[in-house]
């Protein structure tokens, strides 16, 4: 149905004045990069691409099936989409946009040559036209929460049929969209299907502005998680060089959880001194500042990069590499899963547990209360209130074999009874894939 003229004049206004204000604000845009790229080198490279300005004609061909991942988080999730994709439609091109300079390195460990990549470029209405123009996307597959209008509107004026998968949003980013809302309302009802992790999501992104008709709950991708051999060989090379030693994760940790990780490891060494700890700080400017707080700690440090393997008298193993964290996931008892003793809202819990592992986090989980809330109530997830009790729990489920492997069945079969909504994804989308050559 087409939008009453009224209706065409208001969008047409709220457009011009997003679009008016981000043009303003592209020497901020430059500031950012260099701000950022003074933390990560990454961030200094290939603006081109943030602006959408390529040294390259436009793509031939007959298009190609878009999915965007804004960064690591989100790679993994739609890496059993890929995955998928390309093994049931090898013909396809396929196309993976980021932000972020680390989703690019996951990206590219992943996949290689096999899709394509750059950057998403900034929502001007001007860059996100040339990328558009230049890649000549056939289908948009866009994750999670990445609702940039002039994305959308550009899409549904290019013809694009564009899908929301994985779709959620927490009460906090909802309430983040309240000066935006009159305008990410009209860009949601531009998309093709909005596919909700839960009923929870669904029923926000109804009160964003997405029509009801248009949304259908089809669970997480990241219960899809695959776990191969590279797991299973990785827990056998570490229990080879580090002699078997018991051993616990701190996982996708923040700037402020560092202090507290240090503390625990030293708690819990005091009762198991031969304990190693495994650190995977979230973002790679935090690999060398944990490494020397470890070694200022009066510890034995080994790093994947330097050293790659921990030996038998190493106290702490930094992981300081991008995309290996779920192969070192299993090479622990117990995995603290950072980015909840402070309220960033958590990270990926599925899969420690889908690799056997007993899950602790903290108390900020409000990018993933529905996965929280399920491995709570399945006995799979213990949510400590601070440092303090996340190192107790910690310590409880160390020296408990037995409710440690309760928690660890429990996590099995939770992520086994999940599988599904990579089915239901394809079955969604698969009207519009382009015909096979």
């Amino acid at each position: 149905m087409k939008a009453a003229p009224s209706e065409r004049a208001v969008e047409r206004l709220l457009r011009g004045l997003y679009s008016a204000v981000l043009y303003l604000l592209v020497p901020v845009t430059v500031y950012h990069l260099i701000w950022r790229g003074f933390r990560q080198a990454g961030y200094l490279q290939r603006w081109d691409e943030r602006y959408a300005i390529y040294r390259t004609p436009p793509v031939e061909g007959d298009g190609c099936v878009w999915v965007h991942a804004v960064s690591v988080g989100e790679v993994n999730a739609a890496a059993p989409l890929v995955d998928a994709l390309l093994a049931a439609r090898p013909d396809l091109r396929l196309l993976v946009t980021t932000i972020t300079p680390t989703g690019s390195s996951r990206v590219q460990a992943l996949w290689g040559e096999r899709v394509a990549h750059v950057y998403l470029p900034y929502d001007l209405s001007g860059a996100v036209r040339r990328f558009l123009a230049h890649h000549r996307p056939r289908l948009a597959l866009v994750l999670e929460t990445e609702l940039w209008p002039n994305l959308l509107f550009c899409c549904r004026d290019h013809g694009i049929p564009a899908y929301l998968v994985n779709a959620r949003l927490s009460e906090r980013s909802l309430r983040g969209y309240r000066v935006l809302r009159p305008l990410v309302a009209r860009a949601l009802r531009t998309l093709h299907r909005v596919a909700a992790q839960s009923a929870a999501d669904c029923e926000r992104f109804v009160r964003l502005g997405a029509e009801p008709a248009a949304i259908t709950v089809l669970g997480n991708l990241k219960f899809d998680i695959a776990v191969d051999d590279a797991a299973r060989r990785t827990a056998a090379a570490f229990a080879g060089h580090s002699g078997g030693r018991l051993a616990w994760i701190a996982a996708s940790t923040h700037p402020d959880e560092e202090a507290a990780v240090i503390a625990i490891h030293r708690r819990l060494r005091e009762r198991w001194p031969a304990l190693l700890l495994l650190w995977a700080p979230r973002h790679p400017e935090r690999f060398r500042p944990v490494t020397q707080a470890c070694v200022e700690a009066g510890w034995r440090v080994a790093t994947r990069q330097f050293t790659h393997w921990p030996d038998h008298n190493d106290d702490v193993f930094v992981v300081d590499t991008l995309g290996e964290l779920t192969q070192f996931y299993a090479c622990a008892r117990v995995a603290f899963v950072g980015g909840s003793l402070q309220p960033v809202g958590g990270h990926n819990l599925l899969e420690p547990a889908a690799l056997g592992v007993a899950v602790v986090t903290g108390p900020h989980l409000h990018n993933f209360s529905d996965i929280a809330r399920q491995l709570d109530e399945a006995g799979a997830l213990r949510i400590a209130a601070d440092a303090d009790a996340v190192g107790a729990a910690v310590a409880e489920l160390l020296a408990d074999d037995q409710a440690r492997g309760v928690m660890v069945q429990a996590g099995l079969q939770l992520v086994k009874a999940g599988r599904g909504a990579l089915a239901r994804t394809m079955e969604l989308i698969a009207p519009h894939l382009p015909p096979a050559a």
